[in-house]
């Protein structure tokens, strides 16, 4: 079945020419099924593209997915425009009443602050912390992880010498996973990202358990077993060209910045970029998705409630 998003939202019409299943919101309410409702706290500056790229994979399975978009109340989107926030977004505010059957939080290019440096730090711990009560499984990308690994784990995070940029091979660690259902051994994603967390600051008791890891990059994906959340590091939900227009970008800045590890054929920027992660983002959020459905509550008022105790 397909996604449901608003008619107007600017990836409708890039999602349809791909071939994901859009169902109008007339069509939607004439279905006699539980959707699964599935939010978006999109942190990224171009918060169309990270529309796209999310909607494109967690609509790429059988089941009726119904996306809200959320933003935080207090932030004024600099790449974004105030219509397109006013159309499409809700704050979290509006939605905290509710509960979700999974909630993704982005990425966002402030990584090299310190967390609490954030201008919306605060409301951002409020939104993790009714994560855990309100939302059946989690699924936190890039500092989106980072902020929740240091929010509900203390996992520092450190700056790295040089920009982790490029595309690296990664193993599966956990092949029995219901998350990783179908990927081979090895496998290359998407990196994007200044910073790192280390495997030996990990909690000691084993709550974080590591999926996916990169020699060269390091750790990729965690899975932790109490309040059903995933943590990833890297960008496997990056389009084809979003490492060449970060490399066009910077070059065009004067920052230094290295030509993206393994992406373009023969290292020349002149080529068209390959994109070597596409199937596995798919299977990825697919496995995610159907993991919720298999496990989350028909009736979504009890999502949450042996977690109350927590708080």
């Amino acid at each position: 079945m397909p996604i449901r998003i608003p008619d107007a939202l600017p990836a409708r019409d890039t999602l349809l020419r791909e071939g994901v299943m859009v169902m109008d919101e007339k069509t939607a309410t004439r279905q006699d099924i539980r959707p699964l409702q599935i939010g978006l706290l999109n942190l990224m500056p171009n918060k169309i593209k990270t529309e796209t790229q999310i909607a494109r994979l967690v609509g790429s399975t059988p089941l009726q997915v119904d996306l809200t978009l959320v933003r935080i109340g207090n932030h004024k989107s600099k790449n974004t425009s105030e219509d397109h926030l006013i159309s499409f977004y809700e704050t979290w505010e509006d939605v905290r009443h509710r509960k979700f059957d999974g909630f993704i939080i982005t990425g966002a290019p402030i990584e090299t602050l310190p967390f609490e440096e954030v201008t919306y730090w605060k409301e951002l711990e409020q939104i993790l912390d009714w994560t855990t009560t309100h939302v059946h499984s989690s699924f936190f990308i890039c500092w989106g992880a980072m902020a929740a690994a240091w929010h509900f784990h203390k996992v520092p995070k450190h700056t790295l010498p040089h920009k982790a940029f490029g595309v690296y091979r990664h193993r599966n660690l956990s092949p029995a996973s219901p998350y990783l259902a179908g990927f081979s051994d090895d496998f290359q994603i998407s990196v994007s990202r200044w910073t790192e967390v280390r495997r030996n600051e990990l909690p000691a008791d084993g709550s974080l358990e590591v999926l996916m890891e990169s020699a060269e990059t390091g750790l990729c994906l965690l899975h932790e077993a109490f309040a059903n959340r995933l943590y990833i590091f890297n960008h496997i939900e990056y389009d084809s060209t979003t490492l060449a227009e970060e490399y066009e970008r910077d070059v065009a800045s004067g920052t230094p910045i290295d030509v993206p590890h393994n992406y373009y054929p023969g290292d020349d920027p002149a080529c068209t970029p390959l994109n070597r992660w596409r199937s596995h983002a798919f299977l990825l959020f697919g496995n995610w998705i159907n993991q919720v459905y298999q496990t989350t509550s028909f009736d979504l008022a009890e999502i949450g409630h042996d977690r109350e105790a927590a708080q």
